[in-house]
């Protein structure tokens, strides 16, 4: 009998984009079968973020919901904004705020807007008590300075699809941000750096994560022609985590798997056995 596979959590599939629409099932289906066993879906506005909901509330064991703006969406911030988010926070199905913070790469809205939506997500999240999904791109100096002004403890906050340099991920561990890995790792044009900075990252403080349906990992043996990701792909990034670690991927699941439950409280998917705390230092050393 085949052994059955590790057990993933991934920590930002964007499993509300309308490219899922037709074949949601299908593509949790697949998740299960490679051994994805839960998900942590983000909110970019408020639309996305009563999906995420209702994502939940059609699969509580297996999809978390997240309440946020995303930076991109920033300019349609107001009043009725946060008091919605206040709202979809009530329900235990919504862990944490996000996908929020700054991109100054696209721009896609005014930067004073984004600062100021970032900093009302910073607050509201201070008054909750909830983690943070952090989105940052071309903007670090700002956002840790307004991390900073927030009063937040910086091990709240996940900095997802990390794709920065040395130095910006030596801030944001020196901050004691956790850090998430994407399929950027496998690509050797865009994110060829990247694998050599994995060793740096604390066991305790990495998580990995498709943010399907982008960023489809590079090193699939038999990739798709349509090019779209989705959660069955995560070991994919766990594979280059392994190798930079040099320890198995099945220790890369457990790992990451238990870093992300416990910063935001998940309840553990069926099948996942998380270590205690000690087992991930002592996998450290």
């Amino acid at each position: 009998m085949a052994e059955p596979p590790p057990l993933f959590l991934d920590a930002c599939a964007n499993l509300t984009h309308e490219i899922y629409a037709r074949d949601l099932d299908e593509v949790l289906a697949r998740a299960q079968t490679a051994g994805v066993a839960g998900f942590l879906v983000p909110g970019s506005d408020l639309a996305e973020s009563r999906r995420a909901l209702a994502l939940h509330e059609r699969h509580p064991d297996r999809i978390w919901a997240l309440a946020g703006v995303h930076p991109h969406h920033a300019a349609g911030w107001s009043d009725h904004t946060v008091r919605e988010l206040e709202t979809l926070l009530d329900h235990p199905g919504v862990v944490g705020v996000g996908e929020c913070g700054l991109d100054y790469y696209r721009n896609f809205s005014p930067r004073e807007a984004q600062r100021r939506t970032f900093e009302a997500q910073l607050a509201l999240a201070r008054r909750r008590g909830c983690p943070l999904l952090l989105h940052v791109r071309e903007a670090h100096a700002d956002f840790l300075a307004l991390w900073r002004a927030g009063g937040i403890p910086a091990a709240r906050g996940l900095v997802h699809c990390f794709t920065g340099t040395a130095d910006e991920l030596d801030a944001i561990l020196a901050e004691g941000f956790s850090v998430g890995l994407t399929g950027w790792i496998t690509d050797p044009r865009r994110g060829g750096h990247l694998p050599d900075l994995i060793p740096h990252i604390p066991r305790d403080r990495l998580v990995i994560e498709t943010d399907c349906p982008y960023l489809l990992p590079k090193n699939l043996p038999s990739p798709p022609r349509h090019r779209r990701n989705e959660p069955a792909y995560l070991p994919a990034v766990a594979r280059v985590v392994a190798e930079a670690w040099k320890i198995d991927p099945e220790e890369v699941a457990r790992t990451t798997s238990a870093n992300l439950s416990r910063l935001f409280a998940l309840p553990d998917p069926p099948g996942i056995r998380h270590p205690v705390a000690e087992d991930v230092r002592t996998a450290q050393t």
